[in-house]
């Protein structure tokens, strides 16, 4: 029972509330960019929150509860920033493909940046941040639980509620405004909520990969829908599975090896990419 209660439970958690927030975020940001290759890993989103941590865990060196919220809070911080940059580029930049690459160039710049102060970190937290960068769910505390419950949840039914709302912005904002959809406000939902959730999965469980870029292709696959009432929670769903299932390939059943999470979640995303850009090129070609 202890076993159950102190490790199985918050590690099941912890997969089923990333599972359903990271699809959500990935959803969010492929609608509001008209893109979908866009999510938080491939976007930047998630590394921004990685340099956020990353000044935590090798610079500040904090302990506790006091470590636990300046992770969360420079995670947030980190990802805000990335999503405003991109928000403003989308702003004056309308080809999908311009804004995707960079992302991509945000993401390789914060990454050069974190390896710089990881060679002048200290030994100790560099073996901290390199074992968090694999990315786990079995390292998170109970009080870093109880912030992911609090920061994801509510977030998660404000998704939700608008999901008919993504529906218009999905069609061009011309067509959202004429159904009365307040692009403003939207906005700013989309970029709070992704960047909040992302954040926290990422500064709590480390860059997990393609799990918000692939998995609402996988749903709307599935259900052969675009209607984000049904493929929201859809994405949740067939997250909260894809995650479960990855974490236990990740601690390889029969054997006392834990694979990185990020290593496994890649593999399954990163061929649903690959079958989206194939698919993608035929539809232009035709």
């Amino acid at each position: 029972v202890l076993i159950l209660t102190k490790f199985r439970l918050p590690r099941i958690a912890t997969a089923l509330m990333a599972g359903a927030a990271l699809p959500v975020c990935g959803l969010q940001m492929q609608t509001l960019f008209r893109n979908p290759l866009a999510g938080p890993y491939v976007l930047g989103i998630s590394s921004g929150a990685s340099f956020g941590a990353a000044i935590v865990v090798l610079g500040a060196g904090a302990t506790g509860l006091v470590a636990t919220w300046s992770l969360a809070i420079a995670a947030w911080i980190g990802a805000g920033t990335v999503m405003l940059l991109l928000l403003f580029v989308s702003y004056r930049i309308k080809d999908v493909m311009t804004i995707l690459i960079l992302g991509i160039m945000f993401s390789s710049g914060l990454a050069a940046i974190i390896s710089i102060m990881q060679y002048f970190s200290q030994a100790a937290a560099l073996k901290s941040f390199v074992i968090w960068s694999m990315g786990s769910l079995g390292n998170v505390t109970g009080a870093q639980l109880t912030i992911m419950a609090w920061a994801i949840l509510p977030l998660l039914m404000v998704t939700l509620a608008y999901s008919k709302v993504l529906n218009g912005l999905m069609l061009g904002e011309e067509y959202a405004l004429s159904m009365g959809v307040r692009i403003q406000r939207t906005r700013l939902v989309i970029f709070a909520t992704t960047s909040i959730m992302a954040g926290t999965i990422t500064a709590f469980c480390g860059p997990i990969g393609f799990i918000g870029i692939a998995v609402p292709h996988m749903a709307r696959f599935l259900l052969n829908r675009s209607d984000h009432r049904v493929l929201m929670p859809a994405s949740m769903l067939t997250g909260m599975v894809v995650m479960v299932f990855s974490d236990i390939v990740s601690r390889l059943p029969g054997t006392e090896q834990i694979l990185p999470i990020n290593a496994v979640t890649s593999l399954i995303g990163i061929p649903v990419v690959i079958w989206l850009v194939v698919m993608n090129r035929k539809a232009q070609s035709l």
